[in-house]
């Protein structure tokens, strides 16, 4: 392997540690497709437990779930992320987002409308009130729901119906994270500062527009996953099977 190779290699990693995401616009995008380039920043990424993703017009680092030397415990996120005070909130703070993501991984229909509309926050507070509440009337019936995909679902459904609730008129300026869309403007923050996603409107009513990079992160990685198929299949199926539940 010879010097400039190395170094190239070296350029486009480093440059993606920092990006996150390059497109088709970069040098480092073409000089990563050089055959012995390409080899050595994917040797780079598996030895420091990270994963290239190739979409079509960008490259995409992502850390592996175990044994990357950039993955970060629960308190490392929270310092981080100062909006995260408690684990219970990181757990619904997860669920938002899996919900967000359910709500946009379905047809092209679909997809085109959320990139040219948006979901707006108080859409998105409707759509996780009525599986959380789907989730309450499960529980009720059937008090280890969850236990098997390893959820704590009473501790999150508890979380999020004792958490006040925000009306439109309330407005995103008064909204801490302690209330509902709170909570919901820390999420999309999360997925904002990876460069998911776009947030509009932020003092009057907020809505998130889902990037490109987002969509090829759910198509080139997270349908690889069991555990996000089985969590989309819990954002969807358990409330498609109580629609008739007069509180939707």
């Amino acid at each position: 392997m010879n010097p400039e190779t190395i170094k190239k290699a070296s350029a486009v990693y480093f440059s993606l540690l920092k990006e996150k995401v390059i497109d088709e616009n970069s040098e480092h995008f073409k000089n990563y497709f050089e055959p012995e380039v390409r080899q050595t920043v994917l040797l780079m990424a598996d030895e420091s437990g990270t994963y290239i993703i190739e979409a079509p017009k960008r490259i995409h680092l992502v850390v592996q779930p175990t044994g990357s030397v950039f993955a970060t415990n629960f308190t490392h996120m929270k310092d981080k992320h100062k909006q995260i005070e408690t684990k219970k909130h990181f757990h619904l703070m997860s669920i938002i987002i899996m919900a967000f993501l359910a709500a946009i991984d379905q047809n092209q229909a679909a997809k085109i409308r959320t990139k040219r509309e948006g979901i707006s926050f108080y859409a998105l507070e409707r759509q996780v009130n009525d599986l959380i509440m789907n989730w309450d009337s499960l529980l009720k019936a059937k008090p280890d729901f969850g236990a098997e995909e390893r959820i704590d679902m009473k501790d999150v459904v508890t979380t999020w119906k004792f958490m006040e609730v925000d009306t439109e008129d309330y407005g995103l300026k008064k909204a801490t994270r302690r209330t509902r869309i709170g909570l919901i403007a820390s999420s999309m923050r999360l997925l904002e500062t990876e460069g998911l996603i776009v947030i509009l409107d932020r003092d009057d009513l907020p809505k998130v527009i889902p990037k490109q990079e987002l969509f090829e992160r759910i198509d080139y990685l997270y349908h690889d996953y069991d555990r996000y198929e089985m969590f989309k299949k819990l954002m969807t199926k358990e409330e498609d099977e109580h629609a008739e539940n007069p509180s939707h």
